[in-house]
């Protein structure tokens, strides 16, 4: 809206917005001082009401008159006066930061349930995170083997059946079983240089 039109909409009014009439002056800069001027009073004491930190009174109302002077052309003195405008701005301000604030609470609490590992746990945990590793290598080396060696590995070196035991759950005798494990062993070392485990 162009200058002229707030002036005319907020014109004809005097000093004290906060009875709600127009200023009598012209010029929007004009304007919006007298209306700041007026509220930053009161602005500052609604915000010091709900919290005891200087710097977030002054931001928060510095905040609602950036947003006052940001919207100033849309206020329509039909709907209210000057000063409840403001507040009403202010109140949304307030909504905003306690939102975020709460966010922030939240992401906090979260991060506080985690606790500090000591040396020892951290080295356990990368020796896990390298076992891992290497199992995972080594199951995908097992993979590729054909199916009759992967049953004898899982059975004795993963499930741990005796080769006896393995035998009988296959259907072979324990000399297949053996002869299979000890060729499906010397493929997997081949190929991911694991030391033999029987």
């Amino acid at each position: 809206m162009a200058t002229r039109d707030v002036t005319e909409k907020t014109a004809g009014a005097r000093s004290g917005t906060e009875t709600g009439e127009r200023p009598a002056e012209t010029g929007a800069a004009a304007e919006f001082e007298r209306l700041y001027r007026a509220n930053v009073d009161g602005v500052t004491a609604y915000f010091a009401r709900r919290t005891r930190e200087p710097q977030l009174v002054a931001d928060l109302t510095a905040d609602t008159f950036v947003a006052a002077i940001t919207g100033f052309a849309s206020f329509d003195p039909r709907k209210g006066t000057a000063r409840a405008w403001v507040f009403g701005i202010a109140g949304h301000v307030y909504a905003s930061y306690c939102q975020a604030y709460s966010q922030q609470q939240q992401q906090l609490l979260r991060l506080g349930g985690r606790r500090d590992l000591d040396l020892d746990q951290v080295e356990e945990l990368l020796e896990r995170i390298d076992a891992e590793r290497a199992a995972h290598g080594l199951l995908s080396e097992l993979a590729r083997l054909p199916s009759r060696y992967r049953a004898v590995i899982d059975l004795v070196d993963i499930a741990g059946l005796r080769p006896a035991e393995a035998a009988a759950a296959l259907g072979l005798t324990p000399g297949t079983v053996r002869m299979r494990l000890m060729r499906a062993r010397a493929r997997l070392r081949k190929h991911t240089h694991q030391p033999d485990q029987g």
